[in-house]
């Protein structure tokens, strides 16, 4: 049986054009500069390669220099419909760049995702000197 889980938002300022950041975001080397330690790619299948773990997610959409998400494959194989997903956001009025990630998470396990998540970024961030 599988638990609820709860959709989550985080927002990120990024110093860069979404032109230069999306490439971190949706290939496999940009992937494994900040994400994981490698990352294969064959075709919709992502593997995100950590020491000795690896877990394969489905390239579920993407749009150019705006967003792409994913589904951890064990999560389509049980029929979720749980994903995770990068999103570039432009402020039209300040020319301001941010990087939405949104993720799921069970409720006891919200927090720590979100400081997972939040020091990944800054190694993003770090990776692209913003």
């Amino acid at each position: 049986m599988t638990t609820e889980r709860i959709k989550y938002e985080l927002e990120f300022p990024v110093k860069a054009s979404p032109q230069m950041l999306f490439p971190f975001l949706s290939t496999p080397s940009g992937l494994s500069e900040w994400f994981c330690d490698d990352v294969n790619s064959r075709g919709e299948k992502f593997t995100f390669i950590w020491d000795d773990e690896e877990r394969t997610a489905i390239l579920l959409g993407k749009k150019k220099d705006v967003f792409i998400r994913f589904r951890w494959e064990e999560d389509e194989e049980e029929g979720n419909k749980y994903f995770f997903e990068f999103k570039i956001v432009v402020d039209e009025l300040t020319n301001d760049t941010s990087l939405m990630v949104i993720d799921h998470s069970e409720e006891d396990e919200v927090e720590e995702d979100k400081l997972l998540w939040d020091s990944q970024i800054n190694e993003l961030l770090h990776t692209i000197g913003s």
